[in-house]
């Protein structure tokens, strides 16, 4: 007889699930180390709440047509950010902005890491004429301006559907810019993932999966996913950051929604007003600063993640 032991299929599920929570601890302990990642995450919760329920914080958007304060008056008891030219207190419109930035981000991330992930995995692990078109079509898309297409892009989406209206609660100005940031930032990302597929798929695993007869889809999803997740994580997080920044690049020049303001859209609103002329500084301050502790944050973020589940950087350190 021999010496090996059947489990049952409790048994394994068990094993697997002792296993993965082994994983999730050893990643705890290994981003732990991380300070800077950590002042990351700090900062995001902070803002993530400030999008969340922005409400409780400082109450409901102050609408354009009830100022409450005097137009452009600094930062005080009343207003600690000061108010913009009509009188509205920063303050409130910087933690409202927050929701709808994030909203933005995380959205545009979506679109991004997916498509750009999808077209990766398959370029890398089908190669061939596939990977060959599929790539010239990243290229085409890597070389393309992003703003110029972003500027032609989005008064199409808008003009299809309507300016006014509404997908899930979200007014299509802020869907096309979603959109568009989606559209225009995926091919660095599929570049990405396709070099790592490429690594993948010429492991034992794989050529053992071909010779029992799975079909390339179930080999994409079962193996070579799972073996590229912790690239698309740690990706994923830098993509927040560039979507925010782009989305407050497109607010600034125009594309933003006025009655849904961003940071980027109170950007466009303090200069088209002649704040930075007039010397209302903290009308651009605060926004600005805003979005530059998020943009940080994540790349942090993402920077910590890269070093934690990266296993060559970790035996590299």
């Amino acid at each position: 007889m021999s010496g090996t032991t059947t489990l049952t299929a409790s048994q394994l599920r068990a094993e697997r699930w002792r296993l993965r929570v082994r994983g999730y601890r050893q990643f705890a302990r290994r981003f732990g180390k991380q300070r800077a990642g950590l002042i990351g995450v700090l900062i995001v919760v902070v803002f993530a709440l400030m999008a969340i329920v922005p409400e409780l914080l400082v109450g409901p958007l102050e609408p354009a047509t009830h100022p409450t304060g005097i137009p452009f008056d600094p930062p005080s008891a009343a207003h600690v950010l000061g108010t913009d030219e009509i009188g509205r207190d920063i303050l409130n419109l910087v933690v409202h902005g927050a929701r709808i930035s994030l909203l933005i981000g995380f959205l545009a991330t979506v679109i991004t890491v997916g498509l750009g992930a999808v077209i990766g995995i398959v370029s890398g692990y089908l190669g061939g004429s596939v990977d060959t078109f599929l790539m010239r079509i990243t290229d085409f898309f890597l070389i393309l301006p992003t703003f110029v297409l972003a500027l032609v892009l989005a008064p199409i989406i808008l003009d299809t559907f309507g300016a006014g209206a509404e997908i899930f609660g979200i007014r299509m100005t802020l869907i096309a810019i979603i959109v568009v940031i989606g559209l225009t930032s995926w091919a660095s990302t599929a570049r990405i993932i396709r070099s790592q597929a490429l690594s993948v798929r010429e492991r034992a695993f794989v050529d053992r999966a071909r010779v029992i007869g799975s079909g390339s889809g179930r080999i994409m999803i079962k193996h070579i996913l799972p073996n590229v997740m912790s690239l698309i994580v740690a990706n994923t997080v830098l993509v927040i950051a560039g979507s925010i920044l782009t989305e407050t690049t497109l607010s600034f020049i125009g594309l933003g929604d006025p009655l849904a303001p961003s940071w980027g859209t109170l950007l466009y609103f303090a200069q088209a007003s002649g704040a930075p002329g007039s010397g209302a500084w903290w009308y651009t301050a605060a926004p600005g600063v805003s979005i530059v502790l998020v943009v940080l944050s994540f790349t942090l973020i993402g920077n910590a993640l890269d070093d934690t589940l990266n296993p060559k950087l970790q035996v590299r350190k």
